[in-house]
């Protein structure tokens, strides 16, 4: 997990106007489940790649899902308008989604986050509803156990 914070610390350091999702966002509501990278929602404008570009200097991006794995190179504005960006890194993996599957796009993600604490940086996290949504909407075997889990830690939440 010490790469994902790595991650999420650039994030936070370089002002990039993310939303936590996925795995990490789980476990930030109390999930036991085990990831390995890190999902954000983000706006694929102009000024949030500028700022994911400088986040992500000095750690070798490249596209993940591109089998020869290009670097991002220099010139952020060409994912302006994309709907997703998997990129590699030194530090680990790092997952950009323009929409949750189930909720929508970081707007409306955004308006219902949560704000937490995680290792000492103050992130914005998916709330855990919607999380679970997300997660059901996916169907996806993994998904649909996680979603089990958070319902279970909704629950919990609701009754205390």
């Amino acid at each position: 997990m010490a790469s994902t914070l790595a991650l999420l610390r650039r994030l936070t350091t370089a002002k990039v106007d993310f939303v936590l999702v996925g795995g990490l966002a789980a476990i930030a509501h109390g999930s036991a489940v085990v990831t390995e990278d890190v999902d954000v929602v983000v706006r694929f404008d102009e000024l949030t790649l500028r700022r994911l570009f400088e986040a992500l200097s000095g750690t070798n991006p490249r596209e993940r899902m591109s089998p020869q794995r290009p670097a991002l190179g220099d010139d952020p504005l060409k994912y302006v308008r994309s709907r997703t960006l998997d990129v590699t890194t030194d530090e680990g993996v790092l997952d950009l989604l323009g929409e949750i599957t189930g909720v929508g796009g970081f707007e409306r993600v955004a308006a219902n986050a949560v704000t937490v604490s995680l290792d000492g940086q103050t992130v914005r996290v998916m709330r855990l509803e919607d999380l679970i949504a997300s997660k059901r909407a996916m169907g996806r075997p993994k998904d649909l156990r996680v979603a089990v889990e958070l319902e279970a830690v909704l629950s919990r939440r609701d009754a205390s």
